[in-house]
């Protein structure tokens, strides 16, 4: 028999453990709470959030508005459409049908669409499975934007983007495609002999009890729905309207935060696969010259400061989304937002290191170095796929500018360590054999890039004009059926948006020439006799595409 001390000795243990347990759960709800409050005020698109450990949810809440019309608050309990989370589900229906021995994914897909013109090469459901094959993505095409809301079949779909060229050879390349998981859908009905949407619900949604699940519509009644909107210069509005029936088996599901957790235990826990056919999904894959690619079947391997993670995330007219899985902490983290506007993937990260206890660094806690330290990493440098990013001083702050974005800070945590607002992107630099070279981490990925003599592209400058002049360039301009470009102003500033697009604001280069800072592109105003403006012309990427005035 023990003690009476040898038993308070224990029982002052175990409330000791209790206590720290508390007391970290506190933290992390705090910690949570304040990051979230900040980026999703009470009276703006919201955000449903939810961290679980070891398949339990530890936490989870809603910021924002559901509904801004209506002041509806956001509820753990909404409906997003989830974009591009999609791609997972559909993968792992096509990893189910492989198991039933209904197909393999080294299977050439003219075996099931005996009609597809891959143009003499083999392409396999494995290269649509992880982005490698080479079909043009027809996201990509400028016929998206002008279709966005016509209902199309599969085969229509499938038919808009057969017959482009391809980008590169099968599995010589990675390039993230979206045709590809509609071909795959495609592929599913076909073995299957049912539609897309009714395997994904007989098969999973209601073998894991998702209920709030569903494959997306614009027209049925969906429960809790969270409505989509987009950001402008002068507030949010709706967003614009997209047929479901165009992402499809690439991103056309919806979901809740709890039934996205209902779904990774079920993969944890190989509910609906075997771990060997989940494994080929989770550990990334590799192109036809052994060059290992971080994304495997409709999931990606990341890492977040020293631990792996498995993630995908999702974004669609309205909506952004992301889900992370980190296996050696079994920390589940997914984020889902009613707004194109607002940058979900960094938050998720953000709040996965939080959860596992390895937070990223924060600008407040940057170093102060002198000139000549920050001068020492001024340069251009390239990466692959003919990447340049650019690092500039000015006024002793250094900024990075990828080739065609935007002019970023980076703030010191050391003498070689820089970081963007956010701490989850970051530079590392160094020097090898006199040549400067940068390291650069995103959300879990690395790449390389090395010193060159590419001169920075020279900043435009702008002129001002009158908020009488700038009136004139007011109107719908139309590019192709459904793809418009509306210019608005709002006191000395003008604006422009593209059908589905955010609205970003352009500077006069000159009369008649505007110019956007955050993308290398510009507006070319045309005018008649009279000097009436009759259209403009968008000149971005080698292109000029005209369009003619229609309001």
């Amino acid at each position: 028999m023990r003690s009476s001390h040898t038993m308070k000795t224990l029982l002052f243990v175990v409330f000791m453990f209790f206590c720290n347990v508390s007391i970290n759960a506190q933290k992390l709800e705090q910690q949570v709470d304040e990051l979230l409050k900040a980026q999703y005020p009470s009276d703006g698109p919201g955000v449903s959030f939810l961290i679980a450990k070891d398949g339990k949810p530890i936490y989870q809440k809603a910021f924002g508005m559901a509904d801004l019309e209506l002041k509806v608050p956001m509820k753990t309990t909404n409906v997003f459409e989830i974009g591009s989370i999609t791609k997972q589900f559909t993968a792992v229906a096509i990893l189910m049908l492989e198991e039933q021995g209904k197909l393999k994914v080294e299977d050439d897909i003219t075996k099931y669409i005996s009609d597809y013109p891959t143009k003499g090469k083999k392409i396999t459901i494995h290269q649509l499975l992880n982005h490698t094959s080479g079909i043009k993505s027809h996201t990509e095409l400028p016929s998206f934007l002008s279709s966005a809301r016509t209902d199309m079949t599969p085969q229509v779909l499938i038919d808009v983007f057969k017959n482009e060229p391809m980008d590169f050879e099968p599995g010589e390349k990675f390039h993230y495609n979206n045709s590809g998981y509609i071909l795959l859908g495609y592929i599913i009905e076909v073995v299957s002999g049912e539609s897309y949407a009714d395997f994904i619900e007989k098969n999973i949604f209601e073998k894991l009890g998702m209920t709030s699940s569903l494959y997306g519509t614009m027209k049925d009644i969906v429960p809790n729905r969270a409505s989509g909107y987009s950001s402008t210069a002068s507030g949010y509005v709706n967003a614009d309207y997209l047929s479901l029936t165009l992402p499809y088996a690439a991103g056309s599901l919806m979901s809740t935060t709890e039934d996205l957790l209902k779904w990774q235990n079920a993969l944890n826990d190989n509910k609906l696969l075997k771990k060997s056919s989940y494994e080929k999904a989770i550990h990334g894959s590799t192109l036809n010259n052994g060059e290992h690619i971080p994304y495997g079947y409709g999931l990606g391997e990341a890492d977040i400061n020293g631990s792996p993670s498995i993630q995908h995330g999702g974004g669609i007219f309205g909506y952004t989304t992301m889900g992370i899985y980190l296996p050696e902490e079994k920390i589940y983290v997914s984020g889902l937002t009613n707004c194109d506007c607002k940058n979900i993937t960094n938050t998720t990260t953000a709040i996965a290191a939080i959860a596992i206890g390895k937070p990223f660094p924060d600008k407040k806690n940057a170093i102060k170095l002198t000139e000549a330290e920050l001068e020492k990493w001024v340069g251009s440098y390239e990466f692959n796929d003919n990447i340049f990013r650019y690092v500039t001083l000015e006024n002793g702050q250094l900024y990075s500018q990828r080739e065609g974005s935007t002019k970023l800070e980076i703030y010191p945590m050391s003498k070689n360590n820089f970081i963007f607002d956010g701490g989850t992107t970051s530079y590392v630099f160094s020097e090898i054999d006199g040549k400067k070279q940068a390291t650069f981490n995103t959300n879990g990925q690395t790449v390389i890039g090395k010193e060159t003599d590419k001169a920075p592209p020279t900043e435009k400058v702008s002129i001002s004009l009158a908020p009488k002049e700038l009136i004139k360039y007011i109107g719908k301009y139309e590019l192709a059926p459904g793809a418009v470009i509306q210019v608005t102003t709002k006191e000395n500033q003008i604006f422009a948006q593209l059908t589905g697009q955010p609205q970003f604001e352009i500077f006069p280069e000159q009369e008649d020439i505007f110019f956007l800072k955050v993308v290398a592109a510009e507006l070319v105003f045309d005018k008649d006799e009279s000097g009436n403006i009759t259209g403009v012309t968008l000149n971005q990427g080698g292109r000029q595409m005209p369009a003619k005035k229609i309001e």
